[in-house]
């Protein structure tokens, strides 16, 4: 894009204030790197329920933006060479700019959209193109009400084809995103109850779908997904919807389940549609949906996001790891761009200031394209002719206490360097699914007031989802607080580059020097701990060091009771060591209906006893008692802050679909055995066979978390999606499982323990064991490694 913020305030009809800068690409995320800011950026303020980006525009002026697009006129700020268009609603009018933008472009647009496979199928057309075709396609799932503006205007306009996905979550929205990409092809994936919430019936949101297709030429679907196929061939008869499921059905041993079979079809009637050779399908797709995070070897930190690789998708990826770095140098190990459109000098000319920017202190390229312009990149660098050279002769000091951004296009096959980097080698692995955390908090935030502040807790290891990766996600999204048990866990985040306050609940004397060095705040239950922590202040010659004082207002765990308050502000107003930050409670009951009675005495004994203490005090201070329950159940419990636990992981989804599960447990098979009937499985012969049994041995144990009464049947895992029950007694590193029933199961498949399918999720695990889905989650062992999944 190439506009002036005088062109940009006529199309969307907004007012122009200041300088009339140019502006050729878009920020709204104040967090972000922004690997493009040497492109012009326009920085984007939006006000929501809980933020005001507004409140960064100086920051961004700071660094060096130009151009603003605003929602209120900032009289404080000093206009000078910056420019600022003034409209109602920011988003609207980016909208409004995105589709003026598309009406420019003279290439063909595809539209993708469905409930699941939109990604998938969008890579996989990619993968496909015939060599030589310019193609832009949005940036990972770029789908939403911002997300598809944002895409529409990194258009270059010269490219021969455009892909952009369309995501709805509720009845309205799609004839926006209509009026944006205005798609000449459509192509319809799965149909199904993902952001069922919001809608009637299945019906009206296939109808909602249909809008993306009003005005398409030429529209793709596939008749196994109903009642959306017969709509189509009902509404638009006269463009001839071509019906996937014609198309030859692809062979199972080479694209995997049914449904990859069936996106298969699909990509093969999009390529019959639009002329192009019909896909070999020679082997199956290894399109990495995901950007993966986990732990390499010699304490580094792999961020590994191959097999997506253009300009667009590296700047999104190099934002990503200037924001998880934090203390660790950065490393990017790169290969060659295939197909950007673009001369190779200017290609690797943009990438090399990228990296610039980006901070990178090494960078790796890979493949002879990039070795021809080494001398573009300011900084250590080493270059090889392929992957396995790379393997072979990668420097330590590359890798050692660095975070490294694996980002190779697929004939390169970095799988093999991230087998490589990687840290542990255990087949069984959690993975943590970072935006389905991102959006279970920004459901919460949607349920606070204005200002009312937030602490996310991750103690336990974040709940058993990982010591620090969490942490990361939370500070980049401006969290007031963090939470943790133990001083040990808090010092683990100080050294990883947390920077924001923690709270430690679990405060003891023999930890407050340890405390204090790492500036970790403690919670104050007794005059005892009072005493012990304005001890250790004085020692380390500190005042007025934030503490946070607990309230026992009915759980009786730990905390000041109300007859000790008149004493308790005494002492407080003396000290001049430590100072109130916040006065808190906890409710034990706020998630359980049968009790609201008792929750509410206790909300109002809260009440009562933090403002007697508050009063008391000559400074402001925070008051918080809202768990994650109370924040849907009881907004009189708000005050100033709530506590987010297990809400923020995804647990209590079954009474809220708007809650995402996070964690997916997983292994691969290793061995398969045929068995009799009257065979035995097992110590202690526990699994007798009733019928000749097709076993499969996975190396997942109790030491691993899978815990022991789960055995003979009591729990089954999915592989191929169908469930396979536990056969005999699990053992401390490995069980065994039922896959008699299950078609083509071979070794190395996929054997899924717990995740977000409903009967497959850790809180019917939790049932089955008469226990809380807090146990189930917290008691996957640290041998297994956790990836962090990320768009």
């Amino acid at each position: 894009m190439k506009y002036l913020l005088s062109q940009i305030a006529a199309i969307v009809g907004g007012s122009l204030y200041g300088a009339d800068a140019e502006v050729r690409s878009v920020v709204t995320d104040s967090r972000s790197l922004s690997c493009e800011f040497g492109s012009a950026p326009m920085f984007v303020a939006m006000r929501g329920a809980n933020h005001d980006s507004h409140d960064f525009v100086r920051e961004m002026q700071s660094r060096g933006v130009k151009s603003f697009l605003v929602e209120r006129r900032l009289e404080e700020l000093e206009e000078g060479t910056c420019g600022f268009v003034v409209v109602d609603h920011a988003i609207a009018a980016l909208q409004r700019l995105a589709a003026y933008h598309r009406a420019q472009f003279h290439g063909t647009v595809v539209g993708i959209t469905g409930s699941n496979g939109k990604t998938v199928i969008k890579e996989w057309i990619v993968e496909e193109l015939p060599a030589g075709v310019k193609f832009y396609r949005s940036p990972k799932s770029y789908n939403s009400q911002l997300g598809v503006p944002l895409s529409v205007l990194m258009l270059e306009g010269d490219e021969e084809l455009a892909i952009f996905e369309a995501g709805i979550s509720r009845p309205g929205e799609m004839a926006r995103l209509e009026r944006i990409i205005r798609p000449d092809v459509v192509v319809f994936t799965s149909i199904g109850d993902a952001h069922q919430e919001n809608f009637l019936s299945l019906e009206q949101k296939c109808d909602e779908k249909m809008v993306l297709a009003r005005s398409a030429r030429k529209i793709i679907y596939h008749s196994y997904y109903e009642p959306l196929g017969a709509m189509i061939e009902a509404r638009f008869p006269e463009r001839r919807p071509v019906d996937a499921a014609r198309f030859p059905e692809v062979a199972e041993s080479v694209v995997g389940n049914a449904a990859s079979r069936r996106n298969a079809q699909i990509v093969e009637a999009f390529c019959a549609v639009m002329g192009y050779p019909a896909p070999s399908f020679a082997s199956a797709p290894a399109v990495a949906m995901r950007l993966e995070v986990k732990e390499g070897i010699n304490d580094s930190v792999l961020v590994n996001d191959a097999y997506n690789l253009d300009l667009n998708s590296l700047a999104l990826a190099l934002d990503y790891l200037h924001n998880i770095a934090l203390s660790r140098r950065k490393t990017l190990v790169l290969s060659d761009i295939p197909q950007s459109g673009l001369p190779d000098e200017e290609l690797y000319a943009r990438v090399a200031g990228m990296v610039e920017r980006a901070g990178v202190e090494y960078f790796i390229g890979i493949g002879p394209r990039l070795r021809r312009f080494a001398g573009l990149f300011n900084c250590r660098r080493s270059f090889y002719a392929s992957t396995d050279e790379c393997i072979a002769r990668i420097p330590r000091e590359a890798v050692a206490g660095c975070t490294v951004l694996l980002k190779g296009a697929r004939d390169y096959r970095f799988e093999k360097l991230a087998h490589a980097l990687s840290r542990k080698s255990h087949t069984t692995v959690l993975e943590v699914d970072l935006d389905a955390m991102r959006d279970n908090l920004n459901y919460f935030r949607s349920k606070l007031s204005f200002g009312t502040r937030l602490v996310a807790m991750v103690k336990a290891a974040s709940y058993g989802t990982g010591d620090f990766e969490v942490a990361q996600m939370l500070q980049h999204e401006g969290v007031d607080y963090l939470a943790v048990a133990f001083a040990d866990e808090g010092v683990l985040l100080r050294e990883r580059g947390i920077t924001m306050p923690v709270v430690v609940l679990n405060a003891d004397a023999d930890s407050f020097d340890v405390m204090i060095a790492n500036r970790l705040e403690p919670e104050i239950y007794s005059f005892h701990s009072l005493e012990a922590f304005e001890a250790a202040a004085e020692q380390a010659g500190e005042s007025r060091y934030p503490i946070h004082i607990k309230l026992d207002t009915g759980m009786h765990r730990l905390g000041f009771v109300e007859e000790e308050l008149p004493h308790l502000a005494e002492r407080l107003r003396a000290t001049t060591q430590v100072q109130v930050a916040t006065i808190f409670s906890h409710l034990n009951c706020a998630d359980m209906p049968e009790e609201d009675e008792y929750t509410r005495a206790q909300i109002a004994r809260f009440a009562r006893m933090s403002s007697q203490l508050a009063e008391a005090l000559p400074y402001g201070v925070i008051r918080h008692t809202a768990n994650s329950a109370a924040i849907e159940r009881f907004p009189e419990a708000q005050f100033d802050m709530c506590r987010l636990g297990i809400g923020l992981y995804g647990f209590g989804w079954r009474h809220n679909p708007a809650l995402r599960p996070v964690a997916t447990l997983k292994t691969r098979i290793v061995q398969l055995k045929h068995l009799r009937a009257g065979d035995t499985v097992g110590y202690g012969r526990a699994g007798k066979l009733d019928r000749d049994t097709v076993t499969a041995t996975i190396p997942v144990g109790y030491a691993d978390g899978l815990d022991r009464h789960l055995s003979c049947g009591r729990w089954s895992m999915r592989v191929k999606g169908m469930p396979a029950p536990i056969v005999g007694r699990i053992c401390m590193d490995s069980c065994m499982i039922d896959v008699t029933d299950i078609p083509g199961v071979a070794g190395g498949d996929e054997a899924v323990i717990f995740s977000a399918e409903p009967g497959n999720d850790p809180e019917t695990m939790a049932q089955v064991l008469g226990t809380i889905s807090y146990e189930v989650l917290t008691s996957v062992s640290g041998r297994v490694k956790r990836i962090y999944l990320k768009e």
